[in-house]
């Protein structure tokens, strides 16, 4: 059952009592649904003003599934979003590679200066080539050469917000944000984040140069950064962006018991997605479909407005290629948990443990790596 049929059948369960006609239940997942108020903002790193919801373009040149979308059509998701309210846009050089900067850079070109384009570094990629070489490099003088391309790609003169995509466990990241500050004082970088950084590596980092904000996975699904990392940017007043802010489509209604994923799809390799695994974890979906109807929400919208119940600085990042997801994700913005709500939620998904890990082990073995010393 994918996400709208979900929706329908939801709605369906709750009865009248939830809506008055069958044709607002239409309404609410019409591909020309737009959110009843307008996108919130809030700041990342206590200066940096963007939605409160942004888009990730990951999925734009490639889906998890290994096909192709149309580009036309993401180009208009983009610009849609952009139309909804949505400023801060979500790439990196490793999306395609380059592919996901370029159809950003087209898609943003005309309104520009209206939004925040926050793109990646920190793979080892060829920057004249593209190929993809063993581990990665986040070498000065390779960082450097690499925003020059995604400056092109963009079709921008400055980045809003450059991440390094992994930390690199042969630079010192003192080595790494001295490069950074160079592009700052060249125009070239307004701000910068780590993603997937470990925690002291941050604390190296910040008392550098100000953090703006971290990228990390973070989910109902996934809910480790809640142990190091948010209480760390909570102390050292840094934002917080998640990344696959809806569990890679679980918490959409998008995968049951019956899921099998197609070859190339890294899904496939997640364990908590194994045979095993999967139809214990659904009993998260189960109460997120019971709150949904409860809310007048789809699951994917109660999972967002979640992450942004936690707190006011967190910002959720949703990629999707269908324009109808894309409008169901910006309405997110109009569900919202009383205190009580928020507590009795929280209580009801403590009892509810997920097994199995987020990603493939050789992918995991690149988040939460402290840089080495600076000798």
């Amino acid at each position: 059952m994918n996400r709208r049929d979900l929706l329908k059948t939801s709605l369906a369960l709750a009865g009248s009592s939830l809506l008055a006609s069958n044709a607002a239940a239409q309404n609410l997942v019409s591909e020309t649904w737009v959110p009843k108020s307008a996108l919130g903002r809030r700041k990342l790193g206590g200066k940096l003003e963007v939605s409160s919801i942004g888009l990730g373009v990951q999925n734009m040149s490639r889906t998890y599934q290994t096909t192709v979308p149309s580009r036309p059509e993401m180009i208009n998701i983009i610009r849609k979003a952009f139309d909804s309210g949505v400023t801060l846009f979500d790439t990196a050089e490793a999306y395609g590679p380059f592919e996901c900067e370029r159809i950003l850079g087209e898609a943003t070109s005309s309104f520009r200066d209206k939004i925040v384009i926050e793109t990646k570094y920190g793979w080892n990629i060829d920057p004249k080539t593209g190929q993809r070489l063993p581990g990665l490099n986040s070498r000065p003088e390779h960082i450097k050469e690499v925003v020059e391309g995604m400056l092109k790609r963009l079709r921008t003169d400055r980045i809003d917000l450059l991440y390094q995509h992994r930390v690199d466990p042969a630079v010192p990241i003192e080595d790494v944000v001295g490069a950074i500050k160079d592009l700052i004082s060249e125009g070239k970088v307004l701000r910068y984040g780590l993603s997937e950084p470990g925690a002291q590596t941050v604390r190296r980092a910040h008392a550098i140069h100000p953090i703006t904000a971290i990228q990390n996975e973070y989910s109902l699904l996934w809910r480790g950064p809640e142990q190091v990392i948010i209480p760390l940017c909570q102390e050292l007043g840094i934002g917080f962006v998640c990344w696959s802010p809806l569990g890679v489509g679980f918490l959409t209604g998008a995968i049951d018991e019956n899921t099998r994923f197609a070859s190339g799809d890294i899904r496939g390799g997640e364990s908590r997605f194994s045979p095993e695994n999967l139809p214990k974890n659904l009993a998260l979906m189960k109460l997120l479909q019971s709150w949904a109807v409860q809310k007048q929400a789809t699951p994917g919208q109660l999972s967002l407005a979640w992450l942004m119940a936690q707190k006011p600085w967190i910002v959720p990042i949703p990629g999707t290629t269908q324009m109808a997801h894309l409008l169901e994700n910006i309405g997110a913005a109009d569900v919202r948990f009383t205190t009580d709500e928020l507590t009795k939620f929280n209580e009801e998904l403590s009892a509810i443990h997920i097994e199995g890990a987020r990603l493939p082990q050789f992918v995991l073995s690149f988040s939460d790596v402290e840089a080495p010393p600076k000798k």
